[in-house]
């Protein structure tokens, strides 16, 4: 489904040295011609594939009351995204590591839901071949790998004020994360931690299939459920909820899974999205340090694989081929 754009404007932070970013700054609104159409589309492909955290304003933020002004009807959206531009450029100068890049400020609608994208997107060399055979250098904005995004659901900002998970970031790499500065020029601070309440899910699968006493098999069924659950919702672009959740678990009278989380102290919301990685320890175990990398099925413990916690060893029955002719070579070289 394609977005329908509202407003849309580009303007360019150019890092001159490490204290000084110079601007370029639009003075005009972008049509909507199918070049940019493409652009915010890829952009919101982009963001959508990969993983985010969420956040809200801080009380203090001057990102917000700017955005209420522009609401307001008491600035436009070109005057907004230059302001705010400065403002960025403002932050940025305060990093020396940071790079420039192309803003992109852009209002569109998607799914009925009202947005608020801005991205600071780096450009790439390319070379090109014209008609003639003449090569020359080319630039591009490199989307795919962009980490400087942000995207303000208006809908649920307006409407649902008290939320922590109207505001979405890309999260930086690693060390002292890209996503910082960005979230410090928003004035916002995380909020719904979508890898906390997952993990917390998982434990709370575990707790569950204990206090209902399912044997082995019938936990691994139980977590085998959850887990094909939440990869439907992942797949489908939707939340996990709690109330559907518990239909894909055996229930004891009215005591089902919702139930028991309700009763419980695991601070899970109602529905929350879905983490990919938290989800694998449903189907996985897997771990790595000193040199050492482990990962296997989670219904292989107690069968192929065996732990003991006296002396923290695990025995493995059956290595896999692969592994096993690797060690045949170097047990031959030895």
């Amino acid at each position: 489904m394609s977005v329908q754009i509202e407003k849309v404007i580009l303007h360019k932070l150019i890092r001159k040295n490490d204290t000084e970013i110079e601007l370029q700054l639009r003075d005009s609104m972008l049509s909507n011609q199918q070049a940019v159409v493409n652009l915010i589309e890829d952009i919101n492909r982009i963001y959508n594939n990969k993983s985010k955290a969420y956040g809200l304003f801080r009380s203090e933020s001057l990102f917000e009351q700017s955005l209420k002004e522009l609401r307001l009807g008491n600035q436009d959206f070109l005057h907004f995204s230059q302001e705010s531009t400065k403002q960025l450029r403002n932050e940025l100068a305060k990093y020396p590591f940071a790079e420039g890049g192309t803003v992109v400020f852009c209002h569109y609608r998607y799914l009925a839901v009202e947005y608020l994208i801005i991205a600071v997107l780096n450009s790439c060399s390319s070379m090109l071949v014209n008609e003639q055979l003449d090569i020359t250098e080319t630039q591009y904005l490199d989307i795919d790998h962009a980490d400087i995004i942000a995207r303000i659901d208006i809908t649920e900002w307006e409407t649902t004020p008290d939320s922590k998970r109207y505001l979405t970031f890309l999260k930086g790499r690693v060390g002292r994360k890209v996503s910082d500065f960005f979230m410090d020029y928003l004035g916002a601070s995380e909020g719904l931690d979508a890898k906390a309440q997952n993990k917390t899910l998982v434990k709370a699968v575990d707790d569950y299939c204990q206090e209902m006493q399912f044997d082995k098999q019938d936990k691994t069924s139980a977590r085998e459920n959850v887990y094909n659950y939440c990869q439907a919702q992942l797949q489908a672009g939707e939340e996990i909820e709690l109330k559907n959740l518990a239909n894909e678990l055996p229930a004891n009278g009215e005591n089902n899974f919702a139930e028991f989380v309700k009763n419980s102290d695991y601070d899970l919301e109602e529905t929350f999205p879905v983490d990919r990685s938290a989800l694998r320890q449903l189907k996985k175990f897997s771990g790595s340090g000193g040199g050492l990398t482990l990962s296997f099925d989670s219904d292989l413990l107690g069968e192929r694989i065996k732990w003991d916690p006296q002396t923290d060893t695990l025995v493995i029955k059956g290595v896999p081929p692969n592994l096993r002719d690797q060690l045949q070579r170097n047990s031959g070289s030895n």
